[in-house]
C-alpha cells in the first residue's frame, strides 16, 4: 500500500499519524524504507512491545496536561532546529514533552495544553511560513477557543534588515494573549545570529516551566513519551550546522556568457564518505571566511593593526582573525549603522537612524566598510566587535538530486559584484566559493532540509516551476530526481533572465529535457532581448487557460527566487488567472490560491 492512498482507506491511523508518517518517509532513501518496514512488522509480532506504545497513547490522549508542547513554524528550518534543541533541553531536565511541527497541530488542541512554547519564524513580507499558516489562521478566527489556563512562551527568528522583523511571533503572542493566555517569560525577538540568546532564552523558559509545572499536579507530570521506533525511523547525520562537513570543491564554472552583466557559478562539492543525505528542494548551507584584504581595509579605516586581541566563544584570538573567521563584514544591518551614528557622531548617519525605511534601504544596499568610511572614526576592538554580527552559514539552494550525482552536490551560485567608487564590493560568501576557493580546497557544509519545498509524492503529478534567474536551482534537482525515478507527471518549466544568448542558465539541459521529453513545456523570458521588458509573470498570464487547466488536473505550483518582485508579482499573476479562467471574484481567488498552499500545492522559496 502506497503512503498517498492511506487517508483514502479504512486505517487505524488518524490524519496527524498519517501526516507524520509520510513526512518521514520522504527523508528516506528505498534502502532505509525497506528496513523501517521490517522493524515496524517485527514490532507488530511482539505483544511486549506493542502494550507499551498502546499505553503510551492512551496516556497522551487521557492526560494531555502536565507537559511542554513545543510548536515550530518554521521556513527553512532554524525555528525547528531551534525547537529541537529546546525538546532534547526539556527532556534532559525531566519535563515532559512533546514537539509538533505546526502543520501537524490541530488549533483546538490548544485548549487542552498547560504549557506551550511556540518557535517561529518568518516568511516574505510578514506572512506565516507555509507550514503555519493554518494555525496563524485558526487562532485569529471565531472558532480558537478561550485559553484561560494556557502558559505559554514565543521566540521570533527573524531578519532585522526587513521590515516585518520577526512579525509571526509578534502574531502568536498577540493571539495568544488576546485569547485568554498568560506568557510564563516574555517573547524575545532574535536577529539573524541567534543561536547564543536564543541558548540563554531556553535556559530560562525551561527553568520557568519547570517552576510553574511543580505547583501543578505532579502526579502526571514526568511522563516523557518516546515511541521505540523514533530513533530507527530516522537516519540522522553526524553532521550540521554546529559541526559541518569538510568537503572538498570540485568545480566552480562560470555559466553566464562573457558579455554578460552578472558572474553565476556552477558549484560542485564532494560529499563522498560523508553519509550526508538530500532531497530536492532541500538547501546546502556554506560556512565561509571573509577575505582578508577586506579584513584589513577595515582594520586601516578604524585605525587597528588586527594584533589586539578579542574573546570570542571562550577563546581570545587576534582581531584579524576573528574579523576573517568570525564576524560579518561584508553587510550592513540597521542596527549597526544606528549604533556606528551614535559612535561616529555622523549627522548623516543619525538622521538615517530615525527613519526606519530609509535606515533599511541604506542597510541594505551598504557594505560595513562603506559605512565606517561615512566618518572618520578611531574604534576600539571591542567598540568595533561590538558592532558586527557573528558570521552566519549561506543557505543555498541545491542544484542536483542525488539520484543523478550520488556523493555530490551541485549550487548555483550568483556572484555578488558591484562598484562603489573606484573599488570593487564582493558578497562574503559568493566571492569565496568562486574567487578564493580553489579546485581540492576544503570548504565546510551542511544539509538544511526545507519540508516546505518538496515535489509530490505521487509520480503521476503535474508541476509547474517558475525560477527565474538562479530561482532555476531546484528545479533543475527536481527535474534530474523526475527523470531518474520515471515520473509520469508532466513537467512545465518558467524561466526568466536578462538575455537568451548571455544568460540562459544551463540551456543546453533544459534543450534536452525537451527534446527527451522530461519536460513538457519550456517558457522563458528574457527581459532586456526586445524594447518591453518581459518577465516570468507575463508569460504565465499569457498561458492562462492552460495553467488553469493543469490547476484543474491537480499540479503543484513551485516559485523559487527573489521575494521582494518576482515572488509578488507572480503571486499576482495566479490570483488574476483564477479571477479570469475560474470566473471568482478577487477574494474568492485570493481564497483559492491561499487553499492551494494549505494543501502544499503552492510552495515557494523565495529570499
Amino acid at each position: 500500500m502506497l503512503l498517498k492512498e492511506l487517508s483514502a482507506l479504512a486505517s487505524p491511523l488518524n490524519d496527524q499519524q498519517i501526516g507524520q508518517l509520510q513526512l518521514a518517509a520522504s527523508e528516506l532513501s528505498p534502502q532505509q524504507l525497506a528496513w523501517v518496514s521490517g522493524y515496524f512488522w517485527g514490532v507488530s509480532q511482539t505483544s511486549g512491545a506493542a502494550q507499551p506504545i498502546n499505553q503510551a497513547a492512551a496516556a497522551v490522549s487521557s492526560e494531555p496536561a502536565g507537559k511542554l508542547s513545543i510548536i515550530y513554524a518554521s521556513q527553512t528550518g532554524n525555528a525547528k532546529g531551534v525547537a529541537e534543541a529546546l525538546k532534547e533541553e526539556a527532556s534532559a531536565s525531566g519535563i515532559s514533552v512533546e514537539l509538533f511541527d505546526a502543520s501537524d497541530y490541530k488549533g483546538k488542541n490548544l485548549a487542552k495544553e498547560t504549557h506551550v512554547i511556540i518557535v517561529a519564524s518568518t516568511n516574505g513580507e510578514g506572512e506565516a511560513p507555509d507550514n503555519a499558516i493554518e494555525l496563524h489562521e485558526y487562532l485569529q478566527s471565531k472558532k480558537a477557543p478561550k485559553l484561560d489556563n494556557l502558559k505559554y512562551a514565543v521566540i521570533g527568528l527573524g531578519d532585522s534588515s526587513y521590515e516585518f522583523f520577526c512579525q509571526t511571533g509578534k502574531d502568536f503572542d498577540a493571539y495568544l494573549s488576546k485569547k485568554g493566555a498568560t506568557p510564563f517569560i516574555e517573547r524575545i525577538d532574535l536577529d539573524v545570529d541567534y543561536e547564543a540568546p536564543a541558548a540563554d532564552w531556553r535556559k530560562q523558559a525551561l527553568e520557568k516551566v519547570k517552576e510553574t509545572l511543580s505547583t501543578g499536579d505532579d502526579s502526571k507530570n514526568g511522563q516523557v513519551v518516546q515511541l521505540p521506533v523514533g530513533q530507527a525511523a530516522h537516519s540522522h547525520s553526524q553532521y550540521s550546522k554546529q559541526n559541518p562537513y569538510t568537503a572538498t570543491l570540485l568545480a566552480s564554472q562560470k555559466i553566464t556568457g562573457r558579455d554578460s552583466g552578472k558572474d553565476v557559478r556552477h558549484i560542485e562539492i564532494d560529499l563522498e564518505d560523508s553519509g550526508l543525505t538530500y532531497q530536492p528542494g532541500d538547501a546546502l548551507g556554506v560556512w565561509f571566511e571573509n577575505s582578508p584584504e577586506l579584513a584589513a581595509a577595515i582594520l586601516k579605516q578604524i585605525g587597528l593593526t588586527g594584533e589586539e586581541l578579542v574573546e570570542v566563544d571562550g577563546e581570545s584570538i587576534s582581531l584579524q582573525k576573528a574579523l576573517v573567521e568570525k564576524y560579518e563584514i561584508t553587510s550592513a544591518n540597521p542596527q549597526q549603522v544606528a549604533k556606528f551614528s551614535e559612535l561616529s557622531g555622523s549627522k548623516k548617519l543619525e538622521k538615517l537612524a530615525q527613519d526606519k525605511d530609509k535606515l533599511r534601504q541604506y542597510a541594505g544596499n551598504t557594505q560595513v566598510i562603506d559605512l565606517l568610511s561615512e566618518k572618520k572614526t578611531k574604534l576600539t576592538a571591542e567598540q568595533l566587535v561590538g558592532l558586527l554580527r557573528r558570521l552566519t552559514p549561506r543557505l543555498y539552494s541545491i542544484a542536483s538530486s542525488q539520484t543523478e550525482v550520488d556523493e555530490e552536490v551541485h549550487l548555483t551560485v550568483a556572484v555578488v559584484e558591484y562598484q562603489q567608487g573606484d573599488d570593487t564590493r564582493f558578497g562574503g560568501a559568493s566571492s569565496f566559493l568562486s574567487h578564493r576557493l580553489e579546485e581540492g580546497d576544503e570548504v565546510k557544509v551542511f544539509i538544511e532540509h526545507n519540508n516546505n519545498f518538496k515535489l509530490p509524492q505521487d509520480d503521476n503529478t503535474p508541476v509547474i516551476m517558475i525560477g527565474p534567474g538562479t530561482g532555476i536551482a531546484p528545479f533543475r534537482s527536481f527535474v534530474q530526481e523526475r527523470d531518474n525515478r520515471d515520473a509520469e507527471g508532466k513537467n512545465w518549466l518558467f524561466f526568466g533572465d536578462r538575455t537568451f544568448t548571455q544568460d540562459f542558465l544551463y540551456q543546453v539541459e533544459w534543450q534536452k529535457y525537451l527534446k527527451s521529453g522530461v519536460v513538457n513545456q519550456l517558457d522563458v523570458a528574457f527581459s532586456r532581448d526586445q524594447q518591453e521588458k518581459v518577465y516570468v509573470q507575463h508569460r504565465i498570464l499569457g498561458h492562462s487557460a492552460q495553467v488553469w487547466q493543469w490547476l484543474q488536473d491537480g499540479a503543484y505550483i513551485y516559485v523559487c527566487g527573489d521575494a521582494t518582485r518576482m515572488a509578488k508579482d507572480v503571486h499576482d499573476a495566479l490570483i488574476t488567472i483564477v479571477e479570469q479562467q475560474g470566473k471568482k471574484n478577487r477574494e474568492e481567488a485570493e481564497q483559492f490560491v491561499n487553499d492551494l498552499r494549505k494543501a502544499k500545492r503552492y510552495q515557494r522559496d523565495v529570499y
